[in-house]
């Protein structure tokens, strides 16, 4: 991990950065796998302001990665009950992009799930997004294939990917 980044807990006051994060890698993340339309639909959806506080509040932990005080990237993490522990989130500024900020990020995640006393740690990413590489190379693997209607007649299809921690 590069020692200069710095990973802290995130607190409603810090929904614009993620949201201002969101919108800097989105574009870059799903560009050449979904529409325009379609990302912007799932940025309203699940970044608005009202969409985020939602989240914190249902127990969504989420994570700000800073470099020089900057933030960087994004995690969010949450205990879905006898499944274990699900990675919702993480991203990190395009041009930051494998600098060790991901994988700072994902320690955290890790020792979150180790805290809530689960053993499994799991994630959707589609199927088509490079990141599933990043996720494979930290020892996730592919348990399912996954498909969602998320509305206005945009679908997700993912795979559900499994780390045992």
């Amino acid at each position: 991990m590069n020692p200069s980044v710095h990973i802290r807990i995130a607190n409603e006051n810090d929904r614009a950065i993620i949201r201002q994060i969101a919108e800097i890698t989105w574009p870059v993340a799903y560009g050449e796998i979904i529409s325009e339309e379609q990302i912007r639909y799932m940025l309203d959806l699940i970044y608005s302001d009202v969409a985020l506080m939602e989240q914190m509040l249902k127990g969504h932990q989420f994570y700000i990665a800073e470099y020089q005080n900057t933030p960087i990237g994004f995690a969010s993490v949450s205990l879905e009950a006898d499944e274990g522990c699900k990675l919702n989130k993480l991203y990190i500024l395009p041009d930051i992009q494998k600098t060790g900020a991901g994988k700072a990020l994902l320690q955290e995640v890790i020792d979150y799930t180790r805290s809530k006393q689960q053993t499994r740690l799991f994630l959707q990413v589609n199927k088509e997004n490079k990141a599933k590489d990043f996720y494979h190379k930290m020892g996730f693997t592919i348990e399912q294939e996954y498909k969602l209607d998320i509305g206005n007649g945009f679908f997700m299809d993912d795979y559900i990917m499994g780390l045992i921690v």
